[in-house]
């Protein structure tokens, strides 16, 4: 079963803010995320991959 993460968890691992993990979510950056009621939640695998992207060069966030 896959680990998921909050919002705060998120900006915690990438060392960013809150604020900015949902900035990128609201423009379609970032990781995947998806919503379980009002929660916004992100599976481990999907930002390990996000930051494999952003270390490979990838246009991400």
């Amino acid at each position: 079963m896959s680990r998921y993460l909050t919002t705060e968890e998120v900006a915690d691992l990438l060392r960013t803010s809150a604020e900015t993990v949902r900035y990128w979510r609201h423009i379609g950056k970032g990781p995947d995320a998806f919503k379980v009621g009002r929660r916004v939640l992100y599976a481990l695998e999907d930002v390990e991959r996000f930051i494999e992207l952003a270390r490979r060069g990838a246009n991400v966030a």
